[in-house]
């Protein structure tokens, strides 16, 4: 037996791509998925009616839905909520559509954030892995070390830069991943660059599988279409299978 998995990021709702997740309903109608993982940025500009939105979509879709928050997920609009309470929005779409955990005899996935309401750069748009998201994160990798199965970490932010030798643009990114590694992470999914990846980093015991998913938005980047990935895992294989599946340019 095997866990499938769709992963899809960068939804964008308020400009979504309604021809991409037509075709994304449509496939996972068809096969049914374990789960469907959404890497942030579920909006646009996270105003209402986007948000709602998104849990129409998502609702509609009777699977499992894990979902985690990216920097568009974070009041644009109302300065006074972004910082008193950023994530009240995202939480109530993830009471209303998504899982709290997700475990099979293949795959556990862990969440670690990597958005913050403001940061001492501009724009605010790249990660930051603060202290305290990476203390959480650790606290729930500590019950799954040695385990046989993937032990996988989701984010909105990839942890680590675009090549082994370039920038990265995630503050803390770099650390996060060689100690997530070093307790157990398998593999990291994640999105922001609208650009899809599979790729190893590291060595030794801090190496992992690195997952990117694309966008379904109408924002294309790098020149990549519209895509989302499944994931096949198995327990006790050496890595997560991905299969890239990219949509036509069509845009409505």
């Amino acid at each position: 037996m095997t866990t499938r998995l769709f992963h899809i990021s960068d939804v964008h709702f308020g400009i979504e791509n309604r021809a991409a997740l037509d075709s994304v309903a449509r496939a996972i109608a068809d096969e049914r998925p374990d789960l469907l993982v959404c890497t942030g940025d579920l909006t646009q500009r996270a105003k209402h009616k986007e948000y709602a939105a998104a849990a129409d979509w998502f609702a509609s879709l009777d699977v499992p839905v894990w979902i985690d928050p990216g920097n568009h997920d974070m009041p644009y609009y109302n300065p006074i909520e972004r910082f008193a309470d950023p994530y009240r929005r995202y939480r109530r779409l993830k009471d209303a559509v998504a899982v709290e955990r997700f475990e099979t005899d293949d795959i556990v996935l862990l969440p670690l954030r990597t958005t913050v309401p403001a940061q001492k750069r501009w724009p605010w748009s790249d990660g930051v892995i603060t202290a305290i998201a990476l203390a959480e994160a650790h606290e729930r990798l500590a019950p799954f070390g040695g385990d046989e199965r993937h032990v996988v970490i989701t984010a909105h932010h990839p942890l680590h830069g675009p090549s082994v030798e370039g920038p990265n643009a995630t503050i803390g990114g770099d650390a996060a991943f060689a100690s997530l590694a070093q307790a157990g992470m398998n593999a990291v999914l994640s999105g922001h660059i609208h650009k899809p990846f599979n790729d190893f980093r590291g060595d030794g015991g801090a190496r992992a599988q690195v997952i990117g998913a694309g966008t379904l938005s109408r924002r294309l980047r790098h020149g990549a279409p519209p895509s989302y990935n499944v994931l096949t895992c198995k327990k006790g294989a050496d890595e997560i299978e991905v299969e890239l599946r990219e949509l036509p340019h069509t845009v409505r």
